[in-house]
């Protein structure tokens, strides 16, 4: 199992890893940028209050590199990921299975519905995110994730409505 450690995720999700890895005997392998984030805010500022742009350069140091290195250095052949179609329109065509970074990319979720997710969790007596509860639909870094409101579409809760991707589902 891999995470990718921004070091901006929520308080609640450091402790539902936790509370997840032990309950279920994970072997997390935690990867993080090559820059911790105070170097990076001085180097750069706030990436993700610089648009669109500055978001994906902030995805690609702090997501998409610490998952790449993980991938070449725990020699992954095959990666699962929960991506599911009705998260947003940007995942509405994913194919179950791809290669993607040179390993088998399987998506075995990806037609479940938030129903079909809570049975799942109930049968299994799994927990959500503890950030459920207070209206997180997705639930990503500090700055950069929002509650949900009514009329919100769900990608409209990651990175400002401006995109719904951080990087590591992409290409």
């Amino acid at each position: 199992m891999i995470l990718t450690d921004t070091g901006y995720l929520f308080p609640e999700t450091y402790r539902f890893i936790d509370e997840l890895t032990d309950k279920l005997k994970l072997n997390l392998k935690v990867y993080r940028a090559t820059e911790s984030a105070a170097w990076q805010e001085a180097r750069y500022g706030k990436l993700w209050e610089q648009g669109v742009e500055g978001i994906e350069k902030y995805n690609d140091i702090n997501k998409v590199e610490p998952m790449n290195r993980a991938l070449k250095e725990l020699n992954a052949q095959t990666w699962f990921a929960g991506l599911r179609r009705e998260q947003s329109g940007s995942r509405a065509n994913l194919p179950v299975l791809a290669i993607q970074r040179g390993v088998f990319k399987v998506l075995p979720i990806i037609d479940w519905d938030n129903r079909t997710i809570y049975q799942y969790l109930q049968k299994h007596g799994l927990k959500y995110h503890p950030l459920w509860d207070e209206g997180y639909l997705s639930v990503g870094d500090t700055h950069t994730t929002r509650k949900w409101e009514p009329g919100m579409a769900e990608e409209e809760t990651r990175f400002f409505g401006l995109k719904r991707e951080c990087g590591l589902h992409e290409g």
